[in-house]
């Protein structure tokens, strides 16, 4: 069979690349300008062209992790990354990779010696030079039309992001003592780790660097970004305020670098160079970061979903389930795509999401957008992710009101062969109900983490304690927001105590090293000095209760 290659651009349904059309077409937003794909796995390209060629390997037969994947870092799979195993890096790339960890080397032996007035005083600049209105707001607009993803007012917001790693950061020491406890006769201090090599996924070229560099130079780390070749101009302007910043400080620019030449083979080199990876992106992307023979931290797949209890507030749910779909057209792992409502609540949680800007479709329409967004093996379809709710509307043959912000469909089941139970990576939510009581409803949602999303986050909507009690004992996941918006909160936010970040753990569950939101902690190494104290041995009957047998002790005892 023929290969072809797809630009990257018209499976978004998004601004095509300058070299094809001299940087004169707008974006395309109907379906009917962006040819339907229908390329299977045997289809994909079998070359990875220069960044500005890049051609993503979406077919018809990707994973939705695979669609993830190059959604939001380089499309690591088995396929990809045993083919790119095969393809050194060439001249200027080893070159530029030589060159750059010689020099993050020399600035790590810089500043490792500074102190932490020192370091406090760098993560402000840095984080100032990108978070500023006028500087992000120009990031943000390269960052949407260089890769033609994105809203601009979901970008926007995520500048807050940075203040909140900021925040985060400066309450916390990482110089010298961290932390004692002197009944335990312990002092930890604070260690860097080295150099740290971070991906950068093309969803946050931006925010990215910009939370991993005030998280390591606040830990008196360097890092090398490996940005992606759709968004690596704008990566390198990040990193380029972020430099200047140092400079002005009197530090070292290379704390911070980006790549040139960014490529799957740069980027595992990077990994296997690094002291540890910071790996936010697909499945694929995190198992090549644990492979890599360097310490590293990943994320697991997403597949948020709000449980609704008899004491909910509907109206305050649907708001917060909308907030939290509506975000970049629900690209992130975090944005709902479920809604779990008890039998007796079920019109009335529709009603209250449909006055938040939800359209729900008929039975014939969601039948519609199943077609459009799954093929006959449940294989996710790529031009349907990230799309707003008109497009994706009219991918599926029907239009919708302007004031609509996404679509809602009714569950139709909880399984593997249930499509719509399952993660969408768009504007698209669906609501499913459950029969008994609050009990077989969590059974309910237990099932549907089995189908995926497992160790990731999810919602609760209840006013109850003792039910939030249940839920959090029962669920398999790192992180439940109660009565908040997912996507906005479960990341850290300033409403909230949760640890500010962009790379969330989801523990063995989801196949990663930790459940906790990475942050500052984890960019550290920590030295325990221990000093003696007082006997603490409490005596057998203590410790062994009533298994413990005197007799089983005395000398030639031995039965």
């Amino acid at each position: 069979m023929q290969r072809r290659c797809v630009p990257a651009s018209r499976l978004w349904g998004c601004r095509r690349p300058h070299s094809e059309t001299g940087g004169s077409e707008p974006p395309v937003s109907s379906p009917e300008a962006r040819p339907r794909l229908r390329l299977r796995a045997t289809e994909w390209p079998t070359e990875w062209y220069s960044p500005a060629e890049w051609d993503s390997p979406w077919s018809k037969g990707a994973s939705l992790n695979s669609i993830r994947q190059a959604a939001c870092a380089f499309p690591w799979t088995e396929k990809v990354m045993a083919s790119s195993a095969s393809k050194p890096l060439s001249a200027a790339q080893a070159e530029e990779l030589d060159d750059v960890f010689a020099r993050a080397r020399a600035a790590f032996a810089i500043i490792e010696t500074y102190d932490q007035e020192r370091v406090d005083r760098l993560i402000r600049a840095v984080a100032w030079a990108v978070a500023n209105r006028s500087a992000f707001h120009r990031l943000v607009e390269m960052g949407i039309e260089e890769s033609g993803l994105g809203d601009f007012g979901s970008r926007m917001n995520k500048r807050m992001k940075i203040r909140g790693v900021l925040r985060d950061a400066l309450r916390s020491p990482s110089v010298g003592i961290i932390e004692e406890d002197r009944e335990r006769g312990l002092v930890k201090y604070g260690k860097p780790v080295g150099v740290i090599g971070c991906v950068v996924p093309t969803t946050n070229p931006d925010l990215t660097p910009a939370g991993n560099a005030i998280y390591a130079i606040k830990a008196r780390n360097v890092v090398v970004f490996s940005p992606h070749p759709r968004s690596q101009h704008t990566t390198l302007e990040t990193v380029r305020l972020m430099r200047e910043a140092l400079v002005a400080e009197g530090a070292p620019a290379d704390i911070l670098q980006c790549i040139t030449l960014p490529s799957l083979t740069a980027s595992q080199e990077i990994m296997s160079r690094s002291d540890l990876v910071i790996a936010t992106g697909g499945q694929g992307l995190v198992r090549a970061a644990y492979s890599s023979g360097t310490p590293a931290y990943g994320v697991g797949a997403g597949n948020a979903t709000e449980f609704v209890d008899e004491t909910a507030d509907l109206q305050e749910t649907a708001r917060n389930c909308m907030l939290s779909k509506t975000s970049d057209f629900g690209s992130g792992c975090s944005a709902d795509g479920n809604v779990l409502v008890p039998s007796s609540r079920y019109q009335g949680m529709l009603d209250a999401l449909q006055s938040e800007g939800g359209y729900l479709a008929t039975t014939d329409q969601r039948d519609a957008l199943q077609r459009v967004m799954w093929d006959d093996e449940g294989h996710r379809l790529a031009d349907t992710v990230a799309v707003s709710p008109q497009a994706l509307a009219a991918a599926a043959g029907f239009s919708i009101p302007d004031d609509r912000r996404f679509i809602l469909v009714e569950g139709d089941g909880i399984g593997e062969d249930k499509q719509f139970c399952k993660e969408k990576l768009t504007t698209l939510m669906a609501v499913h109900q459950y029969e008994g009581s609050f009990e077989d409803g969590v059974e309910l949602a237990k099932r549907l983490y089995d189908i995926g999303g497992k160790g990731h986050s999810c919602g609760i909507a209840s006013t109850d304690d003792a039910h939030i009690d249940y839920f959090a004992r029962h669920m398999p996941v790192s992180r439940i927001m109660v009565r908040q918006p997912n996507s906005k909160a479960n990341a850290g936010s300033f409403t909230n105590g949760m640890p500010m970040t962009s790379s969330m753990g989801c523990g063995t569950w989801g196949g990663n090293i930790t459940s906790e939101n990475v942050a500052l902690r984890h960019y550290m190494n920590t030295t325990w000095v221990s000093r003696t104290i007082a006997e603490d041995r409490p005596t057998d009957e203590e410790l062994f209760g009533d298994f413990y047998d005197a007799t089983l002790e005395e000398t030639g005892s031995v039965r």
